[in-house]
């Protein structure tokens, strides 16, 4: 039984709605890594609270988490039964974070701290744009040093993810 999975990707490939839905359908708790690495203000926590924090989520029997923090990606990995990478086209992504800009305008999307309203700024936006480049080699190369010993699932557009979530509500598992 796979009862902990990691989810990564870039911002706005999807992690907090896919990670939502498999805790329903898999009844596991769901842990957003961004609600609990953003202070308020969007002040970010520091690195030795931020690796203990990891360590704890990790170490419960079950759990779906969700976020990229490649720092402690190799917590995470070492520690999953099984991984998602959702590898997103690039506008996809960039679509997905100017929408949910507008949605949650002056709000706090639900997988953020309370005091933490959704913005966009120009470096966000590069982040995002440069994420193929700068840090999918590294979440590739993460993956195929686990591949023999965890189930690793890449997701490279929103056909697969939604064939994938019916392929687990049919089976009720990964």
């Amino acid at each position: 039984m796979t009862n902990r999975i990691a989810i990564i990707g870039s911002a706005g490939s999807g992690k907090s709605t896919l990670s939502r839905r498999l805790g329903e359908i898999l009844s596991l708790p769901v842990v957003h890594l961004d609600r609990f690495y953003w202070k308020p203000n969007w002040t970010p926590t520091v690195n030795d609270e931020w690796d203990e924090f990891v360590k704890d989520a990790v170490s419960e029997d079950q759990w779906i988490i969700d976020g990229n923090y490649t720092r402690t990606l190799g917590i995470r990995l070492s520690e999953a039964d099984a991984v998602i990478f959702l590898d997103m086209p690039r506008l996809l992504c960039i679509y997905r974070i100017m929408k949910r800009r507008i949605q949650y305008h002056g709000k706090t999307r639900p997988d953020l701290n309370e005091e933490c309203p959704e913005k966009l700024d120009w470096a966000f936006f590069i982040w995002v744009w440069n994420y193929r480049k700068r840090s999918r080699s590294k979440v590739m190369e993460a993956l195929e040093q686990v591949k023999g010993r965890k189930q690793v699932v890449i997701l490279k557009s929103r056909k697969e993810v939604q064939e994938f979530l019916d392929q687990v509500k049919y089976n009720g598992k990964i």
